[in-house]
């Protein structure tokens, strides 16, 4: 049976992936076949780059109104856009059954960190009922009450709390080690699983295992993943092997590419901006000694 994720993820362009031949750059100075913008499912491209603008912009001016600014375009967004509102349908599902499952009794609050979880994180703490804490990219955590009312976080709060992260992907983990879980535990919380649209399987369940935190993933980001596109019709074959070809091995493929295209950097160099700052990293890793 198609699996509906699936198809939204292409359809919106949430996974993108490069005709043959043309790679994308990773910010690492490392190329590969495809993309992730998991917050394109909230309505496409477009429209998640106007809520990302929006996020920015309260973020900078006044933080604690975020929440309940960005809070109520995103339920007015999954009203008039049937997919992300059945996206989020799908998501307070397995927060429901995860809540149930739970041994010591379920969440007490919802996190979501700056900027994207926010997508995903603020309208199922709606639909729970449950306070929701924002977690900034400078650490600042915002507290927002079942009602809406937002504060900023204090441990007289969340001392003993139990909280669901929500989040929108998951690459290596690296964010909730470095930022989400220790914002939550300086607050007297502990994080105690969580929930994402898209696990890029590189690590991430692993480490947060190890740090005592159960994730689970909506669509995970594996050759069946790409097999099914395939069968759906969103890629063809050869975009398939390509996609498949760089999960069985990322550098084996970026090695096989530039074996193929030997001028490829110069021309990358050439065109200057980020084209070039990412070949000359790319050089720097000893890439172009083929």
């Amino acid at each position: 049976m198609d699996n509906p994720i699936i198809s939204w993820l292409f359809d919106t362009d949430a996974v993108r992936v490069c005709p043959e031949g043309r790679p994308y750059w990773y910010t690492s100075g490392k190329l590969g076949p495809f993309y992730i913008n998991t917050h394109f499912l909230c309505g496409g491209e477009e429209t998640s780059l106007g809520l990302l603008h929006d996020i920015e912009a309260e973020a900078s001016r006044r933080p604690i109104g975020l929440p309940g600014v960005i809070d109520n375009k995103l339920h007015a967004l999954a009203q008039a856009n049937e997919r992300y509102g059945l996206l989020i349908a799908k998501l307070v599902e397995q927060a429901e059954e995860m809540q149930a499952q739970h041994p010591d009794g379920g969440f007490d609050a919802i996190s979501g960190g700056e900027r994207r979880d926010f997508f995903f994180s603020l309208p199922i703490a709606r639909a729970l009922r449950l306070p929701h804490v924002s977690i900034f990219k400078n650490l600042f955590t915002v507290y927002s009450d079942a009602q809406g009312d937002a504060v900023p976080a204090t441990r007289e709060m969340l001392e003993g709390k139990r909280v669901l992260h929500i989040a929108d992907l998951v690459t290596e983990a690296s964010s909730f080690i470095r930022a989400w879980i220790p914002a939550i535990e300086r607050l007297g919380a502990r994080i105690v699983s969580a929930l994402v649209v898209v696990d890029r399987d590189q690590g991430g369940e692993a480490a947060l295992a190890k740090a005592g935190v159960p994730l689970r993933s909506l669509v995970k980001v594996d050759a069946g993943l790409f097999d099914e596109a395939v069968a759906q019709g969103k890629l063809t074959a050869a975009q398939g092997d390509m996609a498949r070809g760089f999960l069985a091995s990322p550098e084996g493929f970026m090695r096989e590419f530039l074996r193929h295209h030997p001028g490829f950097l110069q021309e990358q160099i050439a065109l200057g901006g980020r084209a070039k700052e990412r070949a000359e990293r790319c050089i720097a890793m000893g890439f172009d000694k083929l």
